[in-house]
């Protein structure tokens, strides 16, 4: 009975993990984003337009307020928008929000594209994550190929391509209605109400024409998925997780029994490989950092005086510099994140190891080990066998030569429960 209800809970658990909430058909689908343009926001996108062209929807409005965010993320989202089957009005609301960077080529890759009044549009130049400089060339490269992409999109969809090559190259930014003027988006609508009135009745080629009088709006929600992985998607946020769980791990191989940080390194472990699912990942890197693990464990079981931890930091700072391998600068390692978090780390792996070595090396100073070479008096005569009193206990003895009761004696062996002693000079 409980391994039924057990089975029970995991089936709904994963039901409500796989996807979005999905509604009948006729319905408008409606999908908010809000914040940075990221793997875990591209999922949330994704997952919601398939679930509406199987639900048979009339059509879905993703309202949109976003500074830019991940190159990568952008082109998945454009992508779905590209592969629905039922029209995608992207409407950049509410008053003061703004469609920026990513935002500009998710607007213009739209169906129909409408801006709500007191918005904005634009400055989509790429730029280094984490503020970073790109050099000449890379910056020219990066240029160029988003030039390339976002006329290619104004294009499709019969938009301003001269204005959007200027956002990129220029990062021009324009309001809803210099946008409408320009031709960069299709209408300009109050609310919500006002923009499902205005594009009712409009055809959209190849997907017929939008029948919205008495249709249902239903709102595509965040599943749990998605919002762990919006919150943990950054490269920089994935790298830090990935760190933390084999420091976790770590430690609690060179400390069996600590528990605490084996759990907390699993988790984050679990965490950061959840991530890295959506991010672009070299797995040379993934395997460098692995074998820097390995490196500092052998450090506690082999005495190489220091050489092996050397190399694990060797090996940890190429797989991290080498970790994840995106065309663009924002899916970079930040270097204001990078440095720190090698260093703090590295260094924990190099003090664990040490502590773990000496304490290895180190004689024995409790237990029946410990009693070698303490100082004892005889309290039986020893020829050959004898009693001997050592840190306050009474011990079994035996000796190569006869020695006299109250002599002073030192511990030399011990087998079992038997100590071997010689007299003190």
């Amino acid at each position: 009975m409980k391994l039924r209800q057990i089975m029970f809970f995991l089936i709904a658990l994963l039901l409500w993990l796989g996807g979005p909430g999905t509604a009948g058909a006729k319905d408008i689908f409606i999908i908010n984003v809000s914040g940075s343009i990221n793997p875990g926001v591209a999922d949330y996108i994704e997952s919601s337009i398939q679930a509406a062209n199987e639900n048979s929807g009339l059509c879905i409005i993703i309202t949109l307020d976003t500074p830019g965010g991940l190159a990568d993320a952008m082109r998945k989202i454009v992508k779905a928008i590209y592969a629905s089957r039922i029209p995608v009005v992207v409407y950049v609301s509410p008053s003061g929000a703004r469609a920026a960077s990513a935002g500009v080529m998710i607007t213009m890759a739209a169906d129909i594209a409408a801006m709500a009044p007191g918005t904005n549009i634009g400055a989509a130049s790429p730029v280094g994550m984490g503020g970073g400089k790109m050099d000449e060339t890379t910056k020219n490269k990066v240029m160029n190929d988003m030039v390339a992409y976002v006329k290619s999109i104004a294009n499709r969809n019969n938009r301003n391509a001269k204005w959007a090559e200027q956002a990129v190259r220029e990062a021009v930014s324009v309001t809803e209605s210099e946008a409408l003027k320009e031709n960069i988006i299709d209408l300009v609508a109050s609310d919500m109400a006002d923009l499902i009135k205005q594009i009712d009745g409009r055809k959209v080629e190849s997907k017929g024409v939008l029948e919205l009088k008495g249709a249902q709006q239903t709102v595509m929600r965040e599943n749990l998925r998605t919002k762990i992985l919006k919150t943990i998607s950054n490269p920089n946020i994935a790298y830090i997780l990935l760190l933390m769980g084999l420091a976790g791990i770590y430690f609690e191989l060179s400390n069996p029994g600590a528990v605490f940080p084996g759990v907390i390194g699993g988790i984050s472990l679990i965490l950061a490989f959840f991530a890295m699912q959506t991010l672009p990942i070299n797995y040379a890197g993934i395997l460098l950092i692995i074998l820097a693990l390995i490196l500092f464990i052998m450090e506690i079981k082999i005495t190489s005086y220091g050489l092996l931890s050397v190399a694990g930091t060797t090996a940890l700072l190429l797989g991290s510099l080498m970790l994840f391998d995106g065309d663009g600068p924002e899916t970079k390692l930040s270097w204001q994140v990078f440095l720190p978090t090698f260093i703090l780390i590295s260094g924990f792996f190099i003090v664990v190891a040490s502590i773990a070595f000496k304490s290895q090396v180190m004689k024995p100073r409790t237990g029946a080990q410990g009693l070698i070479g303490k100082v004892g008096i005889v309290k039986q005569p020893i020829a050959p066998e004898g009693k001997v009193m050592v840190h306050g206990e009474l011990w079994k003895a035996t000796a190569k030569d006869p020695i006299q009761a109250d002599t002073k004696v030192r511990v030399v062996k011990i087998e079992g429960l038997v100590l071997e002693v010689e007299a003190l000079s």
